[in-house]
């Protein structure tokens, strides 16, 4: 009789990393992180109430719009510091920040929806047009996944688990982040 092979368990290159090495390869996925989850919470604000059919309470209808508005803004300022600053300097070393792949094609699919989303809302602002909340919902829907997905992807991406193989802890104190 054939004897098994107890499972192996494999160690994740990171457990051998020090408390304070972690802390290094992991500053731009927290620092990323911090960014993201207030994308997250706001579009949690706006989707709720187009889901809803309902603004929040404590919001008039321009300072909804005004929060979507500024969405839409931070976002895309968010976006153009991270392609201009931060992406060119990760391309050197990793595959995932260079152009026509993985990140830089998920902001261009971000922005398809974003950009009708922000014309949208400038018509309403303008009352060019009245907010109707399930048309808002549709152009939500029409990058939401592709937000969400890139969200997570880039935190991953900048996590030690994966930064560390790519970059020094000198060079990661340099980063421009």
């Amino acid at each position: 009789m054939a004897e098994t092979a107890a499972p192996q368990t494999v160690e994740p290159a990171t457990a051998k990393l020090s408390a304070a090495d972690f802390r290094v390869y992991n500053s731009m996925a927290e620092h990323m992180n911090y960014f993201h989850n207030s994308f997250r919470a706001t579009w949690k604000i706006l989707y709720a109430a187009c889901s809803s059919g309902k603004r929040p309470s404590n919001m008039s209808l321009r300072q909804f719009i005004a929060t979507a508005v500024q969405f839409c803004h931070h976002l895309t300022v968010h976006h153009t510091i991270e392609e201009q600053h931060i992406f060119p300097v990760l391309a050197t070393k990793m595959p995932a920040f260079q152009k026509e792949l993985e990140l830089l094609t998920q902001h261009k699919q971000i922005h398809q929806g974003l950009d009708k989303f922000e014309a949208y809302l400038e018509k309403c602002r303008s009352g060019e047009q009245d907010l109707r909340m399930d048309e808002l919902k549709v152009l939500m829907d029409s990058f939401g996944d592709v937000l969400w997905q890139h969200l997570d992807d880039e935190v991953k991406q900048l996590g030690a688990e994966n930064m560390w193989k790519y970059w020094t802890k000198d060079e990661m104190r340099r980063m421009p982040m």
